[in-house]
């Protein structure tokens, strides 16, 4: 049997079929497959090394080549993102690019053993910009997924072009760039621009989305500088400082905010909405672009070290909702996703190399085997793979668009990289073994190298570097940090921190003392009347005193330099003596603020994700509403969410009880759930009804769980969840 496909026609996949596989010769199609492959796979040759790492070996480095595909049939013709047939003109098109995963290592090992094919992927981005406006997220045979977050086409172009790879249309490939990074109207780039970074309120994974997008932007601020763009880099250099608006150096964690405030309460080890496929352990050391900076936000290389200690040698358990991606877990690393992937190298940049050969040497022996369940997480693309591929020669892409590699601990005692440019790379480490991990010595070409990083160009234009071995540490070997990424002053200033509010909380009951916080040496300004405040607007000095609905807005002003407005808004609680008793238990992760976030008037979005609704699962929702006095009650209510694919359903119905003593209640309104569980749009509604006129004080309120999720449902036998926000009572 043959098989031919075609993203083009039935009659292409025919054309494809005869063209590639003409006759029935079983044999020469077997013959020329694996001569394909085994020319592919011969880029890299390793020698020694146990049978078990180099079958570990050539099955990653197979796996970092099934991805992306072919998408461009034998006579040119591609499908196109506007849906419309394209011919190539000299170039392939190609398809599944999932690149919140691959940018950080896999197109790395591309750009240096597969120049050609990486060429054409460009070309395919840039394809993919005409076709369909903005440059691809994780697309998937022409149509965007709209999954996962940043716009990492970009550093798959950057570091493609800074490592030397040209034929594309540089100047079209910035203008995409640019559009991708400045389309206000997709995944909360509007407010990340206007707020110098993400609010929980602005957009869901905020604190993920800030950093990824900071590193980005970098991206673009360099490749705008070669493209002699300066206005444009030096935006986007400030653009990349704006994680520092996600740090918080009392704890020394990236955090999420909410209202301006931190948000509390505070766990570095639960996963959360404001985190992607991760926690903060997981997030905080994500600043690829300004490892400097961040070590100095954390208050120096001894801390930073200390900080990186504990993420290795802490607890690995983590807390909140129950992620599968996060695996392999060392302390709080997590080899098995992505974003922990560049933190062993990160030794290399407080003199420590020997920790990073240690953590590295660790994750190749411990994390890969050679079985069918050999990876410790999602291959992703050829992600996993690729970690260990660059891992194992020595070197990996911390800051991929850097222009140079880390280096770490090679796995064999020879490998040798045969380059397109008909150069060879040749790593040699003699006495390696899985005592001797420890570098104790390098040369390059012959010559005495004490860097613990190598730039790209050394490594395309071909020669030999030798690991001398140890099972010791060499601890005064190559302590010097690798270059600086971010420019200094005068060509980019550096970004004034925004102040901090001192209390997430919207709602207030008769007043609030709100009290801002600006880093050292920073003074504060600010506006009560909705303006934006300047360095002339009310100067800060204590506590604001709140009695009624106000939008505070203040800036941080140091070395005549501002900030990016901080802006929080406080709602006085319309009814401050309501009381409330929940009789069920709500998600830590789903809290609405604490128990009076469902009587405090703020209420919750169709994005469940910002935070405003409590969670229940696996339990029927019950509470009692304390009104402080006696009244006749006209109508009573309560506010739900339905967005089924992330198993919230409306509850089957709601009861209201009143008493007048909070002991004895009788049931006055039932109101059955009409909204069928098939109906998969993210909605809200009040179940809420008018009632003959009752005296009561205490409102007791009943959501019936939907309970398990029903058989066609991916998470069918499960509990749902109930979320709830808020108790309405309307009173004479």
């Amino acid at each position: 049997m043959k098989v031919g496909i075609s993203a083009v026609s039935e009659t292409n996949a025919l054309l494809n079929l005869t063209t590639e596989i003409p006759g029935w010769d079983f044999e020469k199609v077997k013959s020329d497959a694996r001569a394909m492959w085994n020319k592919e796979l011969s880029k890299i040759e390793v020698s020694g090394g146990s049978k078990e790492q180099q079958t570990i070996f050539y099955t990653a480095l197979y796996h970092c080549m099934v991805v992306p595909n072919l998408f461009t049939d034998v006579d040119g013709k591609y499908r196109g993102m506007d849906q419309k047939i394209h011919q190539a003109d000299g170039f392939q098109q190609y398809t599944v690019f999932s690149l919140w995963d691959t940018f950080r290592a896999e197109h790395p090992l591309l750009s240096l053993i597969d120049r050609k094919r990486t060429l054409d992927f460009i070309k395919t981005f840039l394809n993919q910009y005409d076709q369909g406006g903005l440059l691809p997220v994780w697309e998937l045979s022409s149509y965007e997924t709209e999954c996962m977050i940043g716009y990492h086409a970009v550093p798959v172009i950057v570091d493609a072009y800074v490592n030397g790879i040209r034929g594309f249309d540089e100047s079209k490939a910035l203008d995409a760039m640019l559009k991708s990074a400045t389309s206000k109207n997709r995944y909360g780039l509007g407010a990340y621009m206007q707020h110098a970074g993400l609010d929980v309120n602005d957009e869901p994974e905020s604190v993920s989305r800030t950093l990824e997008y900071a590193y980005d932007d970098w991206c673009i601020a360099k490749y705008a500088g070669l493209q002699v763009r300066n206005e444009e880099s030096k935006a986007f250099y400030q653009r990349a400082q704006y994680w520092k608006n996600s740090f918080d150096p009392s704890t020394r964690f990236m955090r999420p905010k909410k209202n301006s405030a931190w948000l509390s309460p505070f766990d570095p080890y639960q996963v959360n909405n404001h985190f992607t496929e991760a926690n903060s352990w997981q997030y905080s050391f994500f600043v690829p672009q300004d490892i400097s900076g961040l070590i100095m936000a954390m208050g120096g290389p001894i801390k930073f070290e200390t900080q990186l200690d504990s993420l290795f040698t802490t607890v690995s358990k983590t807390s909140g909702r129950d992620q599968a991606d996060i695996t392999g877990m060392i302390g709080q690393y997590a080899h098995g996703n992505e974003p922990s992937h560049h933190m062993a190298y990160l030794y290399n940049f407080v003199g420590k190399p020997w920790k990073s050969q240690q953590r590295i040497h660790e994750i190749l022996e411990n994390q890969y085997h050679a079985a069918p369940d050999g990876l410790s997480g999602n291959e992703d693309c050829g992600q996993m793979s690729a970690w260990y591929v660059m891992s194992a020669l020595g070197f990996y892409s911390v800051t991929p668009g850097s222009g140079y590699l880390c280096l770490g601990t090679p796995l064999f005692p020879k490998t040798v990289i045969h380059l397109e440019n008909g150069k060879d790379f040749t790593i040699l480490a003699p006495e390696v073994s899985k005592e001797n991990y420890f570098v104790s010595s390098i040369d390059l070409n012959g010559n005495a190298y004490a860097n613990n990083w190598i730039k790209h160009e050394l490594i395309r234009n071909g020669g030999t570097i030798k690991y001398n071995m140890s099972s010791v540490p060499e601890k005064t070997f190559a302590i010097n940090p690798p270059p600086e990424t971010m420019p200094t002053e005068p060509d980019v200033h550096p970004l004034v921190v925004k102040p901090v509010f001192s209390d997430p909380g919207i709602a207030f009951k008769d007043s609030a003392r709100i009290a801002i916080s600006a880093g050292f040496g920073a003074r504060i300004y600010y506006t009560t009347d909705g303006s934006d405040p300047t360095g002339a607007s009310t100067p800060y000095g204590n506590p604001i005193l709140l009695t009624s609905d106000t939008t505070i807005n203040a800036i941080a002003v140091k070395n005549g330099l501002s900030s990016a407005v901080a802006s929080a808004s406080f709602i006085r609680n319309r009814h401050p003596e309501w009381k409330i008793k929940i009789l069920s238990q709500y998600s830590s992760q789903y809290t609405a603020g604490g128990d009076e976030g469902i009587i405090d008037g703020v209420r919750g979005s169709v994005d469940w994700r910002k935070g405003n609704w409590q969670g229940y699962q696996g339990e029927d929702f019950e509470a009692i509403v304390d009104l402080g006095t006696e009244k006749t009650i006209l109508k009573l209510g309560a506010g739900f969410l339905q967005d089924v694919s992330p198993w919230i359903l409306f509850p089957k119905k709601v009861d209201f009880l009143i008493s007048t003593d909070g002991k004895k209640f009788s049931k006055v309104l039932t109101i059955l759930n009409t909204v069928p569980d098939t109906s998969m749009k993210a909605q809200t509604k009040d179940f809420i009804d008018n009632i003959s006129p009752r005296k009561g004080r205490y409102v007791k309120v009943i959501a019936k769980t939907y309970g398990t999720l029903p058989p066609w449902h991916p998470g069918a036998g499960y509990d749902s969840h109930i979320f709830v926000d808020e108790i309405l009572v309307s009173e004479e």
